[in-house]
């Protein structure tokens, strides 16, 4: 007899396993008053939104979400065509069935939950602040009405100061109440910092910078990067784009400091890592802002060289490191590689040109892109050649090409640029030069200060740099 209800015990067990394998995840929806017959489940994905599926309407009037592989846990979006009205709902690695109710108008405030704490622990925390939304909404009217009433004013903002604490009181001890649960990390990850009350005793410029200093070593203290659960969230990215691209300085060093801060703390999460890395490396392969290259060049050898993106394809890994060591050479701040100018006849080293700037210039007579830049490279050269400039343009055809482009050089009255070639045609490989126009404007040490500016920018970026050099050179 024991034996018989083991074994049916284990039959039923694997009859329990094999229903859940079969649909590892069902969500079932309801929703008075909407007609549609069909529902879209999607998810959050770095700045964007995919929908993953659709669901049917059924006799009962419901939509079942199921498929055989369990949901990664995150916040989801269902979306309720046409007007593409939606709300959100929570997904764990634990709870993968669960049934919703809302209704067809707001349907982000009229849900309610079967089966799943995290949802309901969720929409408590909507509701609250839901509930407090028309109390803050007329307390700035009341604000806005005040305008040069200072008493009236200061009245409106002291009932607003109140509601706010109120609020950051109640989320405080929410997350301490639920802290285990996806629910919580979600409302913490959206708190406002505390910031220390001693900074408002020091002048307005003081002031600024230390809380600017504060807020980048804190800014995270609030969200767990480690937590994979984040990376299917709307305001990851968003959170991640701020410090990166608005609280750290834009020069290239402190970008990779700030992406290694952020990609360090994401290491624990795997898939928030790899998702994160991918996009660095492409956002900085494709900035159209001068030098911000350096930081492609220090991700690829950082990450893709050492073996950390062990998820790429090694063709793809391969193509990656030897681009960035094909623009390391290139950067800004390192010394122009030195090539061989042939012109009349005579040879010499770009290093060897004396000049305060030297704006390298590689061209084709038959570059279309080239000939449209051509106005403006003239009137640019009109306006700087007596500021100590030379302009040496470099041809980029063979030698038995370069008749053609002297005949373009006279028949545009381009005679008083340093046209040359390079005969050893190794400017092709030192200066990657696989499109053009290209262009490196050099300092008189022929230091690279700056590249790839458009010709009808030019004016502009060297009046900005000659300013530069100038109070640099007063300040010494």
């Amino acid at each position: 007899m024991k034996q018989y209800l083991l074994s049916l015990c284990m039959l039923l067990t694997l009859s329990g396993i094999a229903q859940t394998t079969k649909s590892a995840y069902q969500i079932r929806v309801k929703i008075d008053g909407f007609t549609e017959k069909q529902l879209y489940l999607g998810y959050y994905m770095g700045d964007k939104q995919y929908v993953m599926d659709t669901a049917l309407v059924d006799a009962k009037g419901e939509f079942v979400f199921s498929g055989p592989e369990a949901l990664k846990a995150g916040m989801y979006i269902v979306v309720l065509p046409p007007n593409n009205d939606f709300f959100q709902i929570l997904v764990t690695d634990k709870e993968q069935a669960f049934f919703v109710r809302t209704t067809k108008d707001k349907p982000g405030e009229n849900t309610k939950f079967e089966g799943t704490s995290e949802n309901t622990l969720f929409y408590n925390y909507v509701n609250y602040l839901n509930a407090k939304r028309p109390e803050a909404e007329a307390l700035g009217k009341e604000l806005e009405a005040a305008k040069d009433d200072v008493a009236a004013k200061d009245l409106a903002q002291k009932k607003m100061d109140k509601l706010n604490e109120g609020v950051e009181q109640y989320q405080k001890e929410y997350v301490k109440k639920n802290a285990s649960s996806f629910a919580a990390a979600i409302i913490k990850a959206n708190m406002n910092l505390e910031t220390p009350k001693n900074f408002d005793n020091l002048p307005e410029e003081e002031k600024n910078r230390q809380l600017w200093l504060w807020t980048r070593k804190h800014f995270f203290d609030n969200l767990n990067l480690g937590d994979n659960r984040l990376l299917r969230t709307p305001f990851l990215f968003q959170r991640l784009d701020y410090f990166v691209n608005k609280l750290s300085v834009q020069h290239p060093d402190s970008i990779a400091i700030a992406i290694d801060t952020v990609l360090a703390r994401l290491r624990p999460a795997e898939e928030s890592f790899k998702f994160y890395l991918i996009h660095f490396l492409n956002s900085y392969a494709a900035s159209k802002f001068v030098g911000m290259d350096a930081v492609y060049v220090h991700m690829a050898e950082k990450y893709y060289a050492t073996g950390q993106a062990n998820w790429a394809n090694q063709d793809q890994v391969k193509k990656i490191v030897e681009n960035a060591k094909k623009l390391k050479p290139l950067l800004i701040g390192k010394t122009a590689p030195d090539i061989t100018l042939e012109r009349n006849g005579s040879k010499t080293m770009l290093s060897q040109l004396k000049s305060e700037y030297t704006l390298l210039y590689f061209w084709r007579y038959d570059c279309g892109h080239c000939k449209e830049s051509m106005p403006a490279m003239k009137k640019f050269f009109e306006k700087f050649k007596d500021k100590g400039i030379t302009l040496v343009a470099i041809c980029v055809k063979p030698a038995t090409d370069q008749p053609e482009c002297l005949k373009y050089i006279q028949e545009n009255g381009l005679t008083d640029w340093y046209n040359a070639f390079d005969p050893t045609g190794r400017y092709y490989v030192l200066y990657n030069v696989e499109t053009t126009p290209q262009m490196y404007i050099l300092d008189n040490k022929k230091e690279i200060i700056s590249k790839q500016v458009p010709a009808d920018q030019l004016e502009d970026v060297m009046d900005k740099i000659i300013e530069m050099n100038k109070k640099d050179k007063e300040n010494k």
